[in-house]
């Protein structure tokens, strides 16, 4: 039986692994503005995820004021991650743009000794150093190539802040909110945070086409649901240093992606760049006990 459970987590794994990695390719699919897909993608989530809720039977438990007011400040770090990331993969490579945007727990660690004034281990500051070389060497190719890209690449890092941000008010909430619970909320609370952005910034918000239509649907079901439930399963039965691990295969299973379906390539100095992030980020997740869900910035 436990051998039964072992398998099925690991098979969870590599199905959230995939669903998430192709989340980039997704947002190429629909052809549309990021942060119209960013927008669609958290609503059409919060569309399946309340009635399976409600038919599990599975009631949200002390939803309060202040439940509700830290689902919603997380829903606004969230729809900062998905917003800002869609925007980053339109302007620049979609590899790129996935590792840069998967350094939320390098920043998680910058935020605790923000918010707690307690300084991280010694540790950290290597960390931090491999991490930022990485990134540096990624956005340097991209800005002796155009200024565009080297925006995207700047918006791919705000996205690891916003889930940084969004992992610390959310965790906050594990002990009243299951987890199916916690991304309806925060899936609800994002979609409304894009949809007043999007009017705000006169953003179209038409789906156009057959093709546009099943992509959104993609990114909800595929990247949002699918893959984040998956990821749920294995992370509840495996040890955190098995998934750790596997979970950073996401950012090059991306650019495997962006390579065969659009051509893309990275250089070898961002390939080194990109090791050098991922090595980074699984030692940050070393120190933090677990990488908990880093690669949901996509």
């Amino acid at each position: 039986m436990a051998s039964d459970r072992g398998v099925s987590a690991y098979a969870a794994l590599a199905v959230g692994v995939v669903a998430i990695a192709w989340s980039a390719i997704f947002v190429r699919w629909t052809h549309m503005p990021g942060l119209t897909s960013a927008f669609y993608r958290v609503l059409f989530a919060a569309a399946m995820l309340w009635p399976i809720l409600l038919a599990s039977g599975k009631h949200p438990r002390r939803i309060d004021r202040s439940t509700l007011g830290l689902a919603a400040l997380g829903g606004l770090f969230f729809a900062g991650d998905v917003g800002l990331y869609n925007i980053a993969v339109l302007h620049t490579t979609a590899g790129g743009a996935t590792l840069l945007g998967n350094n939320a727990p390098v920043f998680v660690g910058l935020l605790t000794w923000i918010i707690t004034r307690r300084p991280p281990p010694g540790r950290f500051w290597l960390v931090l150093a491999i991490a930022s070389v990485g990134a540096a060497l990624i956005m340097r190719v991209d800005a002796g190539h155009a200024g565009s890209r080297f925006s995207a690449d700047m918006l791919a890092v705000g996205t690891s802040f916003c889930f940084a941000l969004y992992l610390l008010v959310t965790q906050r909430l594990r002990g009243t909110c299951d987890s199916g619970t916690l991304l309806a909320l925060s899936s609800t609370a994002s979609a409304a945070v894009l949809l007043v952005v999007a009017l705000f910034t006169h953003t179209t918000l038409r789906i156009s086409g057959t093709s546009s239509w099943a992509a959104v649907l993609g990114l909800a079901l595929v990247c949002q649901v699918a893959g984040y439930f998956s990821l749920t399963y294995a992370l509840g039965h495996l040890p955190a240093t098995v998934t750790s691990v596997i979970l950073l295969a996401i950012a090059p299973l991306t650019a495997l992606f962006a390579l065969v379906l659009f051509g893309e390539r990275m250089t070898p100095s961002q390939v080194c760049g990109g090791a050098l992030v991922l090595l980074g980020v699984w030692l940050a997740g070393r120190l933090h006990g677990a990488v908990r869900l880093p690669a949901l910035v996509e």
